[in-house]
């Protein structure tokens, strides 16, 4: 016959000791986790003013809007209106652990005295495969953990910045090959608006062995929205997006 185990006073408040330290252990691993992934994607709608000057300023509006579409998934658009070309480029994506998940990305160009552009990817993320198209030409690629598109790279830049990351560097599938896209951020410079001054932080894309520069402008005041940036061409020319608007959701 087994005999039960009788436990004295002293051992029974150890263990009850020993168990409650457990669970607040639990609870803090399980909040330490929820604050690694970050804020919250929020819904946003900016709009800008687009200018380019490639020997002949031309000028257009632009617009960025998040919305989502419930269990975590959202659709972000960008939209780009100018004289000579029209731009539209759609991404569906999930959110999850603090990261984007694309799922559909589209794009299309076309305008005035250029050639329509096109390009589309699918990623099946359960098969490991990405399928798409750009230019009439389908493209199929074998899927890496992590891989983003042309679009949800701006978001996952944008909320690395947000929770504090400096240098940030992200394999993106684009145009049927996948490449490394790096980033760093350079300094926080001030600049004048009509109610005094406004800190904002700099960010670059880096290149190497490149004469083209990308530079971004974020606003810490503002849930570190995209207020302004600068892309400088080999040859001089220069495109810009400065704010119009923005509406910020909770």
């Amino acid at each position: 016959m087994r005999l039960a185990r009788i436990m004295t006073p002293l051992q029974k408040r150890a263990r009850i000791t020993l168990l409650s330290a457990l669970a607040l252990v639990s609870l803090l691993a399980g909040t330490a986790t929820k604050a690694e992934t970050g804020p919250a994607l929020f819904p946003f709608e900016v709009s800008y003013n687009a200018s380019m000057d490639k020997g002949l300023s031309l000028n257009g509006s632009a617009k960025r809007v998040l919305t989502s579409q419930g269990n975590d998934v959202w659709l972000y658009r960008t939209d780009v209106n100018s004289f000579i070309a029209d731009l539209d480029e759609s991404l569906i994506l999930k959110w999850e652990d603090g990261r984007v998940i694309p799922l559909r990305y589209r794009y299309r160009l076309s305008g005035f005295l250029i050639r329509d552009r096109k390009q589309s990817i699918d990623f099946d993320w359960k098969a490991g495969v990405a399928t798409g198209e750009y230019r009439g030409k389908p493209f199929r690629i074998q899927l890496e953990e992590g891989v983003l598109d042309p679009l949800g790279y701006q978001i996952q830049l944008h909320q690395d910045i947000r929770v504090g990351k400096r240098e940030m560097e992200y394999q993106v599938l684009d145009r049927g090959k996948i490449d490394s896209e790096r980033f760093a951020v350079v300094t926080d410079d001030v600049s004048r608006t009509d109610g005094g001054q406004a800190s904002y932080l700099k960010a670059e894309k880096v290149r190497e062995n490149s004469k083209r520069e990308t530079l971004m402008w974020f606003d810490p005041d503002n849930k570190y929205v995209l207020v302004r940036l600068l892309q400088v061409e080999p040859d001089g020319s220069r495109y810009q997006l400065s704010l119009k608007s923005m509406d910020l959701g909770d």
